[in-house]
């Protein structure tokens, strides 16, 4: 995965863990999560059109 080994990726779980701690790390994971899911959602929409100002 990104040309990273198992050590490489061993190391950056930990330093994650230690910086963001046990307690936030469910809580950081499934707003990821979420926001990956409204990424692609917002991708498959069709842009909307640009809203016209009246008096203009």
């Amino acid at each position: 995965m990104f040309g990273l080994g198992t050590t490489e990726l061993l190391i950056f779980m930990v330093v994650v863990l230690l910086v963001f701690g046990s307690a936030r790390l469910p809580t950081l994971m499934r707003n990821l999560g979420k926001s990956a899911t409204e990424f692609k959602k917002g991708m498959r929409e069709e842009p909307e059109e640009p809203q016209k100002i009246e008096g203009e």
